[in-house]
This record gives C-alpha cells, sequence and structure tokens, in this order.
C-alpha cells in the first residue's frame, strides 16, 4: 500500500512520483509546504545536504560550523558539519558554503559520489 500524500502539484503518473513517495516515506523530504512538493522547482546547496544527512539516518557532527553563513540553529546546520567533515562538501570561494545557492547538477553528482565512497 502506498502512502497517501497532501501535495496537490504530484501527479501519479510522472517519472518521480515513486521516488517521491520512498523520499517522503523515508523522511528524507517533505514538502516546500504543506500542500505542495515542487517536482520542477531546484534546490540549493542547504537542502541538498540536508537530504544526504537524513539519508545516512541524522549522524551527529563532531564539531561547530566552520562557515560563517551556516548559522547555529538553522535547519541544515548539523546537515553541512557532517558533510564538510565528511568532506562529502569543502564549501565554496572564500570559506563559505552559500546554503542559498542553487546546488548545479555537477554540484548534487560530486556529493552523491563523496557520499557513497566515504566510509
Amino acid at each position: 500500500q502506498q502512502t497517501q500524500h497532501p501535495f496537490t502539484d504530484v501527479i501519479e503518473d510522472k517519472f518521480y512520483y515513486n521516488a517521491m513517495l520512498w523520499a517522503v516515506e523515508n523522511g528524507i523530504t517533505t514538502g516546500t509546504d504543506e500542500r505542495h512538493f515542487s517536482p520542477m522547482g531546484t534546490c540549493n546547496r542547504a537542502q541538498v545536504g540536508t537530504f544526504l544527512h537524513r539519508l545516512r539516518g541524522c549522524p551527529e557532527p563532531a564539531a561547530d560550523s566552520a562557515f560563517p553563513d551556516v548559522p547555529p540553529g538553522s535547519y541544515y546546520y548539523e546537515a553541512v558539519l557532517w558533510a564538510a567533515q565528511k568532506r562529502i562538501t569543502m564549501g565554496m570561494d572564500g570559506g563559505y558554503f552559500q546554503p542559498g545557492q542553487k546546488c548545479s547538477r555537477a554540484q548534487i553528482v560530486t556529493f552523491l559520489y563523496r557520499d557513497k565512497n566515504n566510509p
């Protein structure tokens, strides 16, 4: 039995439908609000880091953030710390993470590759 979802912008016959259900059922992501998943929207660096962190079971980071633009208490704080400590991300120019920047396909596949090849 498939999970019922509340999203008015998700159509069952679309290519992403089962992946979206899996991600929601497993706590990897939620909608962009209570009624929308925004399947054709873009993700930013904070969101992608958070997805990976949740996929790995939300492991605790070992130290505080070295990125001045990753504030304690933000939804992505622990995810970015964990990803940096695992060398999944090294941040951007100038020692910043740039959490709100759109995440390119190249960045996403690099995050996935580094995560897959990280003990």
